[in-house]
């Protein structure tokens, strides 16, 4: 017995070596980016594997453009509208993420008191029996995400993982990010953040952004138009997708309005 047990007790240490042997050898050259400016990211190359698998023509139209001629109103309406405190924090703001948590598990809590209150009207279990727990009302990894992500650990993901939603892309995530805030300059994260997230099908940077929804480009946008564009940032091609939900996008533009004014670029 003792035998076995030191052997699976090895072969778990190997196991553990050469998962961490793995994550060295790929791990990205954060470094470089202080110089050199991406062609593409992790989240682009998903987008351009999925249109050819759905037999789309794969799309991609960016523009690379230094953050000294985006618009000061892009990158106001930006920070406002994803991450307020970025020149306070140091990568993850724990405030947001307490209260994104909070919010989450409030939410988890008044589902599963819906979902008993209908077993019981149903007549199918007592009250008592269906009541949830604490336990019950913690919120599953997926649903554990609005509000709680900063710009440079949305940068982390774009750049280098996954779509896929486990801790253990969350750890990835959490490492690149503390890297990204290590190596680079916070001017150089949100340069590099706007010019690479997403702002419709095929759409990446705020270059391409401007051209195909204003017909300009990003250093002559108005208060209006920086607004309406950051609204799209969490769900361009969908939730917030002027094609199909403008009435959404023009009321997160006028939330992103009152608030722009307040950040200041600390740079």
């Amino acid at each position: 017995m003792w035998y076995w047990t030191k052997l699976l007790f090895f072969i778990l240490i190997g196991a553990v070596a050469v998962w961490l042997l793995y994550e060295v050898l790929t791990f990205p050259s954060i470094s470089s980016l202080r110089s050199q400016n991406p062609v593409t990211t992790s989240m682009i190359e998903y987008r351009l594997s999925e249109a050819r698998a759905e037999d789309r023509e794969p799309r991609k139209y960016m523009i690379w453009m230094p953050i000294d001629q985006i618009s000061p109103n892009l990158q106001r309406a930006v920070l406002a509208g994803e991450d307020s405190r970025f020149f306070e924090h140091n990568g993850f703001d724990w405030d947001a993420i307490q209260k994104a948590w909070d919010e989450a598990v409030a939410e988890g809590k008044k589902q599963a008191v819906e979902e008993c209150e209908a077993e019981v009207k149903a007549g199918n279990v007592a009250k008592k029996d269906c009541m949830p727990s604490e336990a019950d009302w913690i919120p599953p990894m997926p649903s554990f995400k609005r509000g709680a992500s900063t710009v440079t650990q949305q940068l982390a993901k774009n750049l280098y993982l996954s779509e896929d939603r486990n801790f253990l892309r969350k750890g990835r995530e959490a490492v690149y990010t503390y890297f990204l805030e290590r190596e680079l300059s916070k001017k150089r994260i949100l340069e590099i953040y706007l010019n690479v997230i997403e702002w419709g099908d095929g759409v990446y940077g705020a270059e391409a952004a401007a051209r195909v929804h204003f017909k300009k480009s990003a250093s002559n946008l108005t208060r209006e138009e920086a607004a309406f564009l950051a609204a799209m940032i969490p769900s361009p091609l969908n939730v917030f997708n002027p094609q199909k939900n403008r009435r959404r996008v023009v009321r997160r533009q006028r939330v992103l309005l009152r608030h722009m004014n307040a950040m200041k670029l600390k740079y």
